[in-house]
């Protein structure tokens, strides 16, 4: 019996217009979405979807993803390195901007993470990511229907069997 992807959301940094697009991508799929954060989130009334809350903290709803991301399952985050992590778990990734992370892509993402880091640290950059605009929604849902494609074949084929 294979078992059923999920979509995982690091929810804390998630846009609600992102939220919105998943709430109505997992129930028209039919794909259990769990969204994590640090408080109650409002979530429609479906068994599909979850909204596990976690303790206040460091990187408490990242570690929960990665303990619990499956083979498969796409995450939804920003956060770099919980992308790296859930990445060697066999999970997918997306940014609530659209874009795609991969073992092809990761370690170059990590070092330029580090590199801002440094830089912000010493006050040569400032600031953060510029407003979510139509066209990362855009780049957003489409990385979202090329994962759920792939994911209604695999879900096709172990019916099949």
């Amino acid at each position: 019996m294979t078992r059923t992807v999920a979509i995982w959301v690091d929810a804390d940094a998630c846009p609600r217009v992102i939220r919105d697009i998943l709430f109505r991508a997992a129930i028209r799929v039919g794909v259990p979405l769990n969204l994590v954060a640090n408080h109650a989130l409002p979530i429609p009334n479906s068994p599909l979807i979850r909204n596990v809350q976690v303790a206040q903290g460091f990187d408490v709803a990242d570690n929960l993803i990665a303990e619990r991301v499956g083979e498969n399952d796409l995450v939804v985050t920003s956060d770099i390195p919980l992308a790296a992590e859930v990445i060697e778990k066999g999970a997918q990734v997306i940014s609530s901007r659209g874009e795609r992370y991969t073992r092809n892509n990761i370690r170059q993402r990590l070092n330029m993470r580090d590199f801002m880091e440094t830089m912000r640290s010493s006050m040569e950059v400032g600031g953060g990511p510029p407003a979510l605009g139509q066209r990362d929604r855009q780049a957003f849902a489409n990385a979202l229907d090329s994962y759920l494609a792939r994911y209604a074949k695999t879900k096709d084929q172990g019916s099949a069997e």
